[in-house]
């Protein structure tokens, strides 16, 4: 099993391609890869509770383990009790740490 660590930057609701990452998330869970999303920048607007995001369940279910930059929420004002059910808050360092740990990375 290949781990696979997909980092968004571009808001899911204003950019054409903003699914880009949830899909190929979404496709290499279901292939059995172990698979996380990080959402930095504006990819962190999508992961707010009451966001019309019907990807995000979707990955969830498929076992896609979902975390939000802290500096991102911070910066737009998000609190991370505001993220929807499952996000996790996180730091860049998490990046770094599956880097180091051979992950294969993805910025989108």
């Amino acid at each position: 099993m290949t781990n696979y660590l997909l980092i968004e930057s571009r808001d899911g609701f204003d950019a054409r391609d903003g699914g880009f990452c949830c899909e190929l998330a979404g496709t290499l869970a279901r292939g059995g890869e172990s698979v996380a999303l990080f959402a930095v920048q504006n990819g962190v607007l999508t992961l707010r509770a009451g966001a019309q995001a019907p990807a995000l369940a979707a990955l969830m279910r498929a076992g896609v383990t979902v975390l939000a930059d802290s500096f991102s929420l911070r910066e737009r004002g998000i609190a991370a009790e505001r993220l929807a059910p499952g996000v996790q808050p996180s730091e860049l360092d998490t990046v770094i740490d599956r880097l180091a740990d051979g992950w294969r990375v993805i910025w989108h």
